[in-house]
């Protein structure tokens, strides 16, 4: 067979099983303290406010080198900055099992958050140049499958590894800083692999061949010209304003999976075994899973039901949002409506399920989100997707402090068995939000002529966001307010605050838009461009 005719090879698969190691990986590292920390706590004498923190300087880091990671990967492409965020974090995830005091703690996991601020948006980049426009949403789809299993098993995983044994009881007994000594060691050798297999562009690399190459094209052009990051463009774009808060909403409620849900858990149902209570932590983050794959497969079937990506992207993003709202409250039921005769056995399955099927729900819009930013990108991808994931980064760092916060004002200081029931009501209303963001997202027009015909001001889509962000202010105030045992000052306080930056926010946008308009209008009449 000549070389004009010859099968396509499939190196492209194996970019995609790097991809999805690497999320196995990512999640693994992340997810693992949450199952350490009681014993940490313990062993470095920390408050649940303190361990808190920890995991808010994580989440700070994480977000906000999100866009220097992608525009490094923009800049001198995702093989060298791979290679050397993973080692990066793989070091300090070993470091944080020898954490000494609350303070290396928190440095250690802010370094690793700098480290993992890198991944995500570099793997984009990679599918952006290795994979046709046409698969690039299910390979996102597989990866997070991936990197969502990664986490919910990681809990069974760390749980065994740390138990004693005994008992009947199987578990390797060890210290939980030789578990993060084992992850770290699996991100160096992850990082070693990749660097010396992997090419950023598909021609250059000799598992290719041109059949292969002929259903990749060309994408030559996301790596040369000009690499600065086009904020005029970022801030101009309606569509990315709104890309942005959804993802800063639907991690906000998200990182409550990986970080309180144990805590959760252990509280609301006491008498379960810690076996069964690891079980049930799983059970987000795998129907997360579920969900990121099952919006891969659906895609090109709502695309052609739609008649457009773009229609398809809204709906799995808003439905997707919207319904895992109405899951979480659908758990609040359960939980209220259980009798004392069941709580013991059905209730906390149920409970947890439709937890699971509300993280499902939320997963549904996680691939459009990512493929958008391809789409949209272009060159940029890596800048536009490290930006989106920099918001959802700052709303996933929220829950570190402001789930304690509202189980302190929403709960009696005596109180045996605290409520997450306010908890449960902020996230179900900022998923809504969330939701409804998508409608005004356009998922598929590149970046540059969605900045030329977008009508407001930078300044005024600016003023927009902060006045959204606020809406989260005046939804916790009134949620603790109406949820607090006692008449909560501080509710009244957080809904005043709120309310008042959300109508001058919208008010002040307005105005800018009607001068933007009148300046406009003169420099026509004057002739002026």
């Amino acid at each position: 067979m000549s070389a004009a005719h010859e099968a396509p090879t499939r190196a492209r698969s194996v970019v995609l099983f790097f991809a999805v190691t690497l999320a196995v990986i990512t999640y693994v590292d992340r997810v693992c303290i949450s199952q350490a920390a009681p014993q940490m706590q313990k062993d470095l004498g920390l408050t649940k406010e303190q361990m808190g923190w920890a995991f808010t300087a994580f989440s700070l880091a994480y977000a906000l080198f999100e866009i220097p990671g992608g525009w490094l990967g923009d800049k001198i492409g995702p093989r060298k900055v791979l290679m050397r965020v993973v080692a990066m974090w793989s070091v300090f995830t070993i470091a944080t099992g020898w954490a000494f005091n609350l303070a290396s703690l928190i440095v250690y996991r802010f370094l690793f958050g700098v480290g993992e601020a890198g991944c995500f948006p570099n793997v984009t980049k990679a599918f952006t140049l290795w994979f046709p426009a046409y698969e690039r949403v299910k390979a996102q789809g597989v990866m997070w499958l991936s990197a969502r299993w990664g986490g919910a098993f990681t809990p069974l995983l760390v749980g065994w590894m740390l138990a004693t044994g005994g008992e009947g009881k199987a578990g390797l007994g060890l210290h939980y800083k030789w578990v993060f000594l084992i992850f770290g060691l699996l991100g160096v050798v992850w990082a070693v692999f990749f660097y010396k297999w992997f090419c950023d562009l598909p021609k250059n690399h000799p598992s290719v061949n041109a059949g292969e190459l002929a259903i990749i094209g060309d994408h030559s052009h996301a790596t040369g010209g000009d690499h600065s990051v086009p904020w005029t463009e970022l801030f101009s774009s309606r569509s990315v304003w709104m890309l942005w808060l959804q993802y800063f909403c639907m991690s906000f409620a998200w990182y409550f999976y990986i970080t309180w849900m144990p805590t959760f858990i252990k509280e609301t149902f006491p008498n379960l075994s810690d076996m069964n209570r690891a079980l049930l932590a799983c059970v987000p983050l795998f129907f997360g899973g579920l969900g990121s794959i099952f919006s891969g497969m659906v895609s090109a079937p709502l695309e052609k039901y739609f008649g457009s990506s773009a229609s398809a992207r809204r709906f799995m993003g808003c439905a997707g949002l919207c319904a895992a709202a109405v899951m979480l409250l659908t758990s609040i039921w359960l939980r209220q409506s259980a009798s004392a005769a069941t709580a013991g056995s059905w209730i906390p399955i149920l409970s947890m399920l439709a937890v699971g099927m509300a993280s499902f729900c939320n997963d549904l819009a996680m691939p459009g989100a990512w493929g958008a930013c391809m789409e949209v990108g272009g060159k940029h991808t890596g800048s536009l997707s490290g930006s989106m994931n920099m918001m959802g980064n700052l709303g996933g760092a929220m829950p570190g402090f402001v789930v304690p916060m509202i189980l302190t004002l929403t709960n009696a200081p005596d109180a045996a068995s605290p409520t997450w029931n306010a908890v449960f009501y902020l996230f179900a209303a900022v998923y809504v939000v969330g939701g409804l963001s998508w409608l005004a997202i356009d998922p598929v027009t590149p970046l540059a002529q969605q900045a030329m015909s977008t009508k407001s001001s930078g300044w005024a889509i600016a003023l927009r966001m902060v006045a959204g962000l606020s809406l989260f202010v005046l939804l916790t105030g009134l949620i603790v307010m109406a949820c607090s045992p006692e008449p909560s000052p501080q509710g009244r306080q957080m809904a005043l605050v709120g309310g008042g930056i959300m109508i001058g926010g919208f008010f002040l946008a307005f105005l800018v838009d009607l001068l933007t308009d009148i300046r406009n209008s003169l420099q026509k009449t004057d002739g002026r461009p």
